[in-house]
């Protein structure tokens, strides 16, 4: 239960009672400031409260967007502030400290206004939503109260909500062919009491069930995965509509929200390569390179702003370009579309297999995400090379936990790390490039079997570890991140192509699918301001060095048949040990709501 304290002289006819208990508030009336204070010490600690002026005139959507978003621990519109239990101390000094200093001895009038003044006084982060032509005031007068509640009456809140729903930036197919009704959808949702994860949920067995269409092989069954997979991404835009529009978001909702489109679109992949192999045609290899050129675009897209995101002096031509292109209106389409965002590429992908094989499916998708690739990582390069920046130390933790270096990288790291900071800056990217380039060559080049992937793989170990030997502040320091996954992924791919026998390409599919899984949950724990996951879990299962390093080994100590039981027995382990680490730490998360608005690339 939330906790309203309604401050100041009521006003005869007002709704603001009846609007609060209408967004779960329960209300109480304090006469003056001190018993606000009264009430506010009253309040349990673990919940929230809100201090707000009984005059108040507004939109309900206006109060809920002030008082009701859980991922600020303090906020405020005009005439109303509140504090979740993060940001309940800062809301009583800032009580405590008004009352003390006699009340109304500043030229604000509101009593949460003052407190707004004295927490902005005190350095304390309060949320200040964007309220647009929404209304939110407290009228000095008669007069000021009947314009504001004419100003009321002139604009939907209800509209305005259902707009604000939709993000700001999305790609093309999403705006105009989903967005225009996918938003009726939510709103239907939140009327009738569902989550935004339920809906999630519903998501992805939906787009389970086209995998098993696909499955088939049958020009019906593609059929109906395209039509499936379409239905499941209108139901994945509208669970971050309906989180919008109903502000229920939460660390959890993200991190199911990300993990789950991940985990649609591969097992789909999946069910393409199925489907293929019944028709006599073996894709398996395209699909486990769609999947590794997929996930390292991501780890770019989140390297780059994880270095970048609070980085100081952030300056660059390449940028101002960028924001010069995007203020002519085409431009910012065509730069949307080019880069195959997930609308895109899923409505090419549904298209594709109705209409065609599941061969000249993957061919079109190794294409277009190859092409987005090479346009999205240039463009990030040439903005890094250009911007005087100077990055944090938290900026450099992230990218160190992204690179997901285990113990023989680390040690590695340790033991170098006096040479280390005698290298040139831009080394760690070029070390991690050598290295992993090294062994999915070597890997390719050499026979099944053979000892030389092993050495490339020990080599692989000491250049990555000393690539993270110093902190990742370089220019270009957050490339090493996507090196080293395409280095790991790329070495079970390959290696497990040139096994050549029936069922290899599967299991390193699974493989990869686990570890992948293991780096997107890093990714959102850092976003989630949670931290990464715990160095017991990292150095289980070997970090990225040392499972490219125990592949290998397996390769060269085992025949191909018996290869293919030791990766899939691999990736159950993997899968197992990750699933349920990830799992017991979400559900349990104490983490700071957030919502993911979506892959940026």
């Amino acid at each position: 239960m939330s906790t309203a304290i309604l401050t100041g002289q009521p006003v005869p006819g007002s709704s603001i009672e009846g609007d609060l208990r209408s967004l779960g508030f329960d209300v109480r009336v304090a006469a003056d400031a001190a018993e606000a204070e009264t009430l506010l010490a009253g309040v349990p600690g673990d919940e929230r409260v809100a201090l707000v002026d009984a005059r108040f005139v507004g939109h309900v959507h206006a109060l809920r967007l002030g008082l009701t978003d859980p991922r600020f621990p303090l906020a405020a519109i005009p005439g109303a502030v509140t504090a979740q239990p993060a940001g309940r101390q800062a809301l009583t000094r800032a009580m405590a400290r008004e009352n003390s200093a006699g009340g109304g001895t500043t030229l604000v009038d509101s009593l949460a206004d003052r407190i707004l003044t004295a927490l902005d006084a005190d350095g304390a982060d309060v949320h200040r939503p964007e309220l647009g032509s929404l209304v939110a005031a407290v009228p000095a007068d008669p007069q000021a109260r009947n314009e504001a509640r004419q100003a009321v009456t002139d604009v939907d809140d209800e509209a305005v909500r259902l707009k604000s729903a939709v993000k700001s930036r999305d790609g093309f197919f999403t705006t105009y062919c989903i967005s225009p009704y996918s938003r009726y959808i939510a709103r239907w949702c939140a009327r009738r009491g569902l989550t935004p994860n339920q809906v999630t949920t519903a998501s992805l067995l939906t787009a389970l069930i086209a995998a098993a269409c696909a499955a088939t092989g049958t020009r019906g069954g593609f059929v109906a995965a395209g039509v499936l997979l379409i239905a499941s991404f209108v139901l994945d835009c509208t669970d971050g509509q309906l989180a919008r529009y109903s502000l229920q978001y939460s660390t959890l909702g993200a991190w199911l929200d990300a993990t789950f489109d991940r985990a649609k679109e591969y097992a789909y992949y999946a069910g393409l390569a199925l489907g293929a192999a019944r028709g006599g045609d073996d894709v398996w290899a395209l699909a486990l390179g769609a999947m590794v050129l997929q996930t390292c675009r991501h780890v770019v897209d989140f390297s780059f702003n994880e270095a970048n995101h609070d980085a100081t002096a952030n300056t660059s031509p390449t940028a101002a370009l960028s924001d010069k292109l995007d203020s002519v209106g085409w431009t910012v389409w065509v730069r949307r579309m080019i880069v195959l965002p997930i609308g895109e590429r899923w409505a090419m992908i549904a298209v594709l297999t109705a209409v065609t094989t599941p061969r000249i499916t993957f061919y079109a998708l190794l294409i277009g995400c190859a092409f987005a690739a090479t346009y999205t990582t240039a463009g990030r390069v040439l903005r890094s090379l250009t911007r005087r920046a100077e990055r944090t130390d938290r900026a450099a933790g992230a990218l160190a936990d992204l690179a997901d270096s285990g113990p023989l990288a680390q040690g590695f790291a340790e033991a170098l790390k006096s040479p280390a900071r005698r290298l040139p800056g831009f080394t760690a990217p070029v070390l991690a490039l050598l290295g992993g380039a090294a062994v999915v060559a070597v890997a390719a080049l050499t026979g099944f079997g053979g000892p030389w992937p092993v050495v490339a793989a020990l080599a692989y170990g000491l250049t990555s570890g000393l690539a993270v030997a110093r902190p990742l502040k370089g220019a270009l320091d957050w490339l090493v991140p996507p090196f080293l996954r395409a280095a790991e992924y790329g070495t079970v791919l390959v290696l497990a192509a040139r096994a050549d026998v029936n069922g290899a390409l599967p299991a390193a599919f699974g493989l990869v699918a686990a570890v992948a899984y293991h780096h997107y949950d890093t990714v959102y724990r850092i976003r989630g301001n949670a931290g990464a996951p715990p160095a017991w879990l990292v150095r289980s299962i070997g970090g990225h060095e040392g499972r490219t390093l125990l592949v290998t080994v397996l390769a060269a100590l085992l025949t191909a048949s018996q290869f293919k039981v030791a990766l899939t027995v691999l990736a159950v382990a993997l899968a197992l040990v990750v699933l349920v680490e990830s799992i017991r730490f979400w559900v349990s998360a104490g983490a700071p709501a957030v919502h993911d608005e979506g892959e940026p690339a």
